[in-house]
């Protein structure tokens, strides 16, 4: 297997790279419109500049540049078709996202990009082989199912990103806790030869994750740009490469001692938990209502938190924090080969949980007795 240091070599160039391209964008923005003003489908109370995907694009394209000549990813970077496949795809998906941010598109049109996108990397080779259903036998898929699932999966992990891109940082914190620990277990299991040592997953995980760090600090509330659809769909795309390049691949079962070990394609539903499901709940929401499945809403998880009394710090807090529950109930038996971590997680999401529906509603009791104390002193 590659050595860790090269990859976090690689993953520290895309975020220096992206943090300092982050004032450049935000330079460039107001001349070509892409700004975002305050409105009834925002949080934002200024006009901020968007686009920040245009740093991180630039971002992936050196960190890839810099994989590609340095030694102990030779064999990662064997497969040339696969990695410009994914660089294609990026550049499709990000020119999407960039004309929508300085003038919206229609949601068909943005459809269609997302489909080509997954089209490219489908036939370059970058696609879901195989696909496991817990409890029942693997099934190795025909090429037609191949595509389908591949294109499917790429619109779909692109749209979640989108759609919970909501609050400042959310997104971006969101996908650096997912990307993070699914190049852990990216290593882990090439460490114990269930994935082939030129498998690319763990580098485009490393990669996103280095891009989310490098835009982060421009992006905490307040934020001082946001990463627009150009930088949440492609970051979408990017943990789709991730994900089908490990669990789309991987035939071979990996468990703990008591836990069952969910196929690699399972992982990432696991692990991005947050986006997916907001994205189904938004699904059916708009369904029921008869409304357009692009129209947009404040009835988004961050927004109900938000709504429930929590503040803008506070409710980015809860969804990092529930999105790293979710991803150390599959890393700690992945490493450990034990499931014991159940009974503390378990304990620690209920806690969490507790907090985000009482805190608001105990804080105006705090404020009553305060008062009450204060008239007693008068």
């Amino acid at each position: 297997m590659p050595s860790i240091w090269a990859y976090v070599l690689v993953g520290a160039v895309a975020a220096v790279v992206t943090f300092i391209l982050i004032p450049v964008v935000r330079r460039f923005s107001a001349p070509l419109g892409a700004i975002v003003d305050p409105d009834e489908r925002h949080v934002h109370t200024q006009a901020t500049p968007t686009a920040g995907g245009a740093a991180m694009i630039v971002g992936v394209g050196i960190a890839v540049a810099v994989a590609a000549i340095h030694p102990d990813l030779n064999n990662v970077m064997a497969a040339r078709t696969e990695v410009l496949g994914v660089l294609l795809a990026a550049g499709v998906i990000w020119s999407v996202g960039f004309v929508d941010d300085l003038r919206e598109i229609s949601p068909p049109a943005k459809i269609a990009g997302m489909v080509l996108a997954g089209s490219i990397m489908a036939l370059t080779g970058v696609s879901i082989l195989v696909f496991r259903v817990p409890f029942l036998e693997i099934l190795v898929l025909s090429p037609d199912w191949s595509y389908l699932l591949t294109v499917v999966w790429v619109v779909g992990m692109a749209n979640a990103i989108n759609l919970v891109d909501g609050l400042d940082g959310l997104a971006a914190g969101i996908v650096a806790i997912a990307s993070a620990t699914f190049f852990l277990y990216a290593l882990r299991l090439g460490n114990e030869e269930v994935l082939d040592p030129s498998n690319p997953g763990a580098l485009w995980a490393i990669i996103t994750l280095g891009v989310c760090i490098g835009f982060l600090p421009h992006n905490v509330h307040p934020a001082r740009i946001f990463m627009g659809d150009c930088g949440a769909l492609l970051l979408g795309m990017l943990m789709a490469a991730s994900t089908m390049s490990v669990g789309g691949r991987s035939s071979a079962e990996f468990s703990g001692q008591t836990f069952f070990f969910f196929a690699p394609i399972f992982i990432p539903l696991v692990i991005l938990g947050v986006p997916i499901l907001d994205t189904l709940w938004a699904i059916l929401r708009r369904a029921a209502r008869g409304s357009s499945m692009s129209s947009p809403d404040k009835k988004h998880l961050h927004h109900r938190l938000m709504n429930l009394g929590h503040g803008h710090h506070r409710a980015v807090f809860i969804l990092w924090s529930w999105t790293a529950l979710l991803s150390a109930f599959v890393l700690y038996p992945t490493y450990t080969g034990e499931g014991d971590a159940v009974v503390p997680i378990g304990v620690a999401a209920l806690l969490l949980g507790l907090f985000t529906l009482l805190h608001p509603r105990l804080r105006p009791v705090t404020q009553d007795i305060d008062e009450v104390a204060l008239n007693a002193i008068d």
